[in-house]
């Protein structure tokens, strides 16, 4: 039996398929996450990208990334739980697994982006050099394609 299978057949895979609550509070909690997940990236790399000037990026910043990873984590968890219901069927979803790809993509930018010494620059007041803004705009635009592509799972087959 494969690593797909047992999953599928997990006790908890099972209690989300019969129950008619906890397939939709994993629902709800995989949108709560997304919703901490991205908007604090988005409002990070917007104020990295130039926008609301006024907000130290060293206040901020740290606030934001906390939050995010908060996100993130609750985003991993319930999305393995939902994964659990139709692994097979997630698996072959090309939605999907654009999804994931550009999930991973979004995290190895994380990644590369605080490891940076233009990035603890910023956090401590200094200028936000063309690196950190070149990341903040690749973080946007493949958080929202993300997005876009989670929600296109229900929709291709």
């Amino acid at each position: 039996m494969d690593l797909v299978q047992l999953l599928a057949e997990s006790p908890v895979a099972a209690a989300l398929r019969r129950s008619v609550i906890l397939y939709p509070l994993a629902n709800a909690s995989h949108i709560l996450g997304i919703a901490l997940l991205v908007g604090p990236i988005l409002a990070l790399d917007l104020r990295l990208l130039g926008a609301f000037a006024g907000a130290p990026i060293g206040l901020i910043g740290p606030v934001l990334v906390r939050v995010a990873g908060i996100g993130l984590a609750l985003t991993l968890l319930t999305g393995a739980l939902l994964f659990s219901v139709r692994p097979d069927a997630y698996l072959a979803n090309p939605a999907f697994q654009l999804k994931l790809a550009l999930i991973l993509a979004g995290l190895a930018n994380i990644l590369l982006l605080h490891r940076a010494a233009s990035w603890r620059s910023a956090l401590a007041g200094g200028g936000i050099s063309a690196r950190v803004r070149a990341g903040a705009a690749a973080s946007a635009m493949i958080w929202v394609a993300a997005l876009l592509a989670g929600r296109w799972i229900a929709f291709v087959e």
